[in-house]
């Protein structure tokens, strides 16, 4: 813990003349000046830290773990006492847990890492991208593309919440202000994907009750037509899919999704959306409050939630593999998903579309790793925490592949249809209409449908509370009344996100999910990320950036990351000038179904708030200085220090001790 020791008018008076008969003493034998202060003091204030003269400077820094000083720990001291060599090591690598919560153990920060990057988009959209672009050899582009730029930047963010010890929003003032409104465009996107994604849990959620409240019966309920949601165009033979008129024919799974659980039939389209089901939003609030107790106390509360929400789908995608495989038809799937077409290799969309995949699978960009991490220890090994997370959550992407397709093969052999045509037109269809009717044709059905949907709810929950912990974290390091007041404010967002996601839940919901998806989150997280590799890699600098991990770690990055940091900038620059060269001006279509043309002003408007947060904030910035416009810029990518207060030295102990000053360290001489 570094902590300023105030002294008591006795003790200071003491010092004083120790100082004046002989500096030199006390310095070669600082164990014997050690002055520790007790809990009951107060923290002083600001003013107590005004430059003094060299007679008057009693006060020493001490670096400790607890409030009891260790004698044989050397001190460094204030003004004009120049700390010694292992002062500064110290310092920069001892934390204050009584500023800034941490993690109880190092595990639980590794599965809250690995749950938030492995979600549902491992369930339903690596396996259908990996399928669509040559299967088994999309894994060549997929690999090439995580080496050069998902592994950097996601080790880069670790770095970055690790040493600076801060969120999303007040990071930027440590590395590069002109920047700071990547922080509040972060924050935007946070706000749009807790509004759709946590309506997709609640949905599970749904099916997972139904599931569990006919555990007893033989067979789930979209198992057969007959019910009352039911139209003449249900099947339950899973054979024929036109009927002898002409008309498409349904499966009673995609009746039950659309008519049962989203009563789609109740609005006529996105500008109609109907009323809220009641039902969802019970759902929906079921979800909010595993969120809220998720986040109330921060990793002390979250820390003990991951320990279920990431180890649960590794243990039912076992037992539902294991399942898949003794299926027939399971082999066929299978060969579908893994047999490599090289010729697909040479389309420049099959390698745009493995740098997009690596990049939203691992998630820099969202604020969440810069969260996670700013809980961490200063020296925790955060190098062997991005590969080994990386690697988890990419062999998980594939696994999960073989648990789908083996499913798959399955029901394209009872419907005898081709692999590519089992899977409807949106990804949602995989994991609500496809899976579950795969589900109902086996025995105990409603069992294998339970654990299923339980397994879709801790993919997505721990996801989504590390998103909002973003936001949380962002908010909480630029206000110490929301970071003393945590349980009040989280519980606020949640209850305002709760009531902002109801037209996700609403009867016209599928309609708002897939709007906000592709306007509310990825052509704007590209380009912020774009911005973010600007700001560290080419403002920031990697050297400085470099020496930051030789202050936490005890050695420097190697040349790869080196490399591979100065090209960031550019790799995710030419993945978001592909996004945009792909993007559209004209309304969203599904199906049979095209969005209003208003939809597409509203849409570009949400993109644009978060979009636009960046260069409003640095103009504003640019303003708010002095001098002529190179210096104002010059000011402005300078990082800023704070004042010297009790509170900022004891949440950023690096404010005062550089990184810079331990390179190289065997070069520095004690004093």
């Amino acid at each position: 813990m570094l902590r300023w020791h105030s002294v008591r008018r006795k003790q200071h008076q003491q010092l004083q003349a120790e100082l004046s008969s002989g500096a030199a003493s006390m310095l070669s034998a600082p164990e014997s000046r050690r002055v520790s202060r007790s809990m009951s003091v107060k923290a002083p204030t600001a003013s107590e830290y005004m430059p003094l003269s060299v007679a008057d400077k009693p006060l020493t820094l001490t670096v400790s773990t607890s409030h009891s000083i260790d004698p044989n720990e050397p001190i460094a001291a204030l003004g004009g006492l120049t700390p010694t060599k292992e002062g500064r090591v110290a310092a920069l690598r001892r934390r204050s847990s009584m500023v800034r919560d941490k993690w109880a153990t190092k595990m639980e920060f590794l599965l809250a890492v690995v749950g938030y990057a492995v979600d549902l988009g491992n369930i339903w959209r690596f396996p259908s991208v990996c399928y669509k672009h040559g299967g088994g050899a999309f894994l060549i582009p997929y690999f090439i593309m995580l080496m050069i730029g998902g592994l950097p930047m996601f080790y880069m963010e670790l770095v970055l919440g690790q040493f600076h010890r801060s969120g999303c929003v007040s990071i930027w003032r440590k590395v590069c202000p002109l920047f700071r409104g990547i922080g509040y465009g972060i924050c935007c996107i946070c706000t749009f994907i807790a509004i759709f994604y946590n309506a997709i849990i609640a949905q599970a959620v749904y099916f997972a009750i139904v599931s569990l409240s006919k555990i007893w019966d033989s067979e789930v309920p979209w198992a057969s037509c007959g019910n009352p949601w039911n139209t003449p165009r249900c099947s339950d033979d899973l054979n024929v899919t036109i009927s002898r008129n002409g008309t498409p024919l349904t499966t009673p799974s995609e009746e039950y999704y659309l008519y049962k659980v989203l009563e789609v039939q109740k609005s006529t389209g996105f500008d109609d959306l109907g009323g809220v089901k009641t039902s969802m939003a019970v759902c929906l609030l079921a979800v909010f409050i595993m969120v809220y107790f998720a986040l109330w106390k921060g990793p002390q509360s979250s820390g003990k939630i991951v320990w279920v929400t990431a180890t649960a789908p590794y243990i039912i995608l076992s037992i539902l593999l294991i399942r898949g495989l003794l299926l027939p038809g399971a082999k066929n799937g299978l060969y579908y998903y893994v047999t490599p077409d090289f010729e697909k290799l040479k389309d420049p969309a099959v390698w745009s579309a493995a740098a997009t995949q690596i990049f939203f699978s691992l998630g820099p960009g969202f604020g969440v790793l810069l969260a996670l991490s700013s809980y961490n220890d200063f020296n925790n090994n955060c190098y062997r925490d991005a590969v080994t997370t990386s690697i988890i959550n990419c062999a998980t992407s594939f696994f999960s592949g073989c648990v789908v397709f083996s499913t798959l093969g399955y029901m394209s052999l009872l419907t005898n249809k081709p692999i590519n045509e089992v899977v409807g037109e949106h990804d949602a269809s995989l994991i609500f209409i496809v899976y579950p009717q795969a589900l109902a044709t086996m025995d105990y059905s409603c069992f294998w449908s339970f654990i299923f949907f339980v397994m879709l709810i801790t993919l997505g929950i721990d996801s989504t509370f590390a998103g909002i912990e973003a936001f949380i974290t962002g908010f909480c390091d630029e206000s110490r009344f929301l970071s003393k007041n945590r349980k009040w404010f989280v519980l606020v967002i949640c209850i305002i996100y709760y009531f902002l996601s109801f037209p996700a839940i609403s009867y016209g919901g599928q309609f708002v999910i897939p709007f906000l998806d592709e306007y509310g989150v990825s052509l704007s997280v590209l380009f912020i990320v774009t911005c973010e590799m600007i700001a560290v890699c080419w403002f920031y600098g990697v050297d400085q950036f470099s020496k930051d991990i030789r202050a936490m770690l005890g050695f420097y990055p190697g040349i790869y990351w080196r490399v591979c940091w100065t090209c960031s900038p550019v790799f995710i620059s030419v993945i978001f000038i592909m996004t945009v060269y792909n993007s559209s001006f004209k309304p969203i279509q599904m199906a049979s179904y095209t969005f209003p043309w208003w939809s597409v002003i509203l849409g570009w408007f949400l993109r644009l708030l978060s979009v636009l947060a960046i260069p409003v904030f640095a103009i504003i910035y640019l303003l708010s200085g002095t001098g002529t416009l190179y210096e104002r810029f010059r000011w402005a990518i300078t990082p800023q220090q704070r004042r010297n207060s009790a509170t900022s030295l004891a949440a950023d102990p690096t404010q005062i001790i550089d990184s810079s000053l331990l390179d190289p360290i065997h070069t520095l001489t004690p004093v």
